[in-house]
């Protein structure tokens, strides 16, 4: 399904983050939890790479497959890190052809040997030329991008960092996903200052349930720019166990999700892990049966 439909069929559409599988195993638990998941009535899920660019290939190939055995709208994760345009116009090619229609444009970190970002050869230097490219080529299909509400790791001047979000929009982007974030007024004031800079797509928020200090620990290893609150810092700190740690971390996201609900936001992405427990625990805590505004017999 397009996801401007997702838009106009949800009063608000939940989505989960996966990452491609490195072994037949992890392959068959990611698609028990997809199983476990998919009652939940989400959105779509997307897929995302690994560091720098790697894992390329096993994202497409998880999309497709994804696409193919199951009923679940899939959003591939693309970005310009070692991929020139034609590389980048085979993959569209072949999601076209296996029925996929949506795409997160990114630009991509860099890989791990290299300190900075350099676009492959014919590449794409920043999201915004992407996200233009697919809009030409591919006007059929729908095209999400990244905002910051933190700000980006690589821009310090702040009324430029909107600049650019509204350049990847103006370039034909249909909706926003945002980093993780911790502190929900970080959210309210990025939605406030993109309405200020004249964007209005729909602001999906990115919410990560961080389970132990760890897993904090290595969240802050590759989310740059991230702020853990010291007030969740310090009950991770209280917890004498990592069962309490779990329930910790749960919590926090579940009253996160809470507030974003009251709220009227127009989407809630959370990054699973490729593990439905967190995830269950905060549909059953928050009682969220189904965000539907439509039947699919209506569209």
């Amino acid at each position: 399904m397009h996801i401007k439909k997702i838009f106009d069929m949800y009063k608000i559409a939940f989505s989960f983050e996966l990452f491609p599988p490195k072994s037949e195993n992890a392959s068959r638990q990611l698609f028990a939890t997809l199983k476990d998941l998919t009652p939940l009535q989400l959105a779509y899920v997307s897929v995302t790479y690994g560091a720098g660019g790697s894992t390329r290939e096993l994202t497409h190939d998880l999309v497709v497959r994804i696409q193919q055995e199951t009923d679940l709208t899939v959003v591939s994760h693309l970005t310009c890190v070692g991929s020139g345009r034609g590389e980048i116009q085979r993959v569209l090619e072949t999601y076209r052809a296996s029925g996929i229609e949506n795409v997160l444009a990114l630009r991509g970190d860099p890989p791990r040997d290299q300190a900075t970002f350099h676009p492959a050869t014919d590449g794409f230097s920043y999201a915004a030329e992407m996200a233009a490219f697919i809009r030409k080529q591919f006007p059929e299909m729908g095209i999400g991008v990244a905002g910051y509400p933190e700000g980006h790791p690589e821009t310090s001047n702040r009324l430029k960092e909107m600049d650019y979000l509204k350049a990847k929009v103006d370039a034909g982007a249909d909706y926003i996903c945002t980093q993780m974030f911790f502190d929900n007024h970080e959210f309210y004031d990025f939605c406030e200052r993109c309405e200020v800079a004249g964007i209005n797509v729909p602001i999906v928020a990115g919410i990560a349930p961080v389970t132990s200090i760890g897993l904090m620990q290595r969240m802050a290893e590759v989310s740059a720019g991230t702020r853990f609150p010291a007030r969740l810092i310090k009950s991770f700190m209280r917890a004498d166990s990592d069962e309490h740690q779990q329930k910790v971390g749960i919590h926090w996201a579940t009253e996160q999700v809470r507030d974003l609900i009251d709220n009227k936001v127009e989407g809630i992405h959370l990054y699973t892990l490729n593990k439905s427990n967190a995830t269950r625990q905060i549909y059953d805590s928050l009682g969220v049966t189904s965000t539907r505004k439509i039947s699919d017999s209506q569209l």
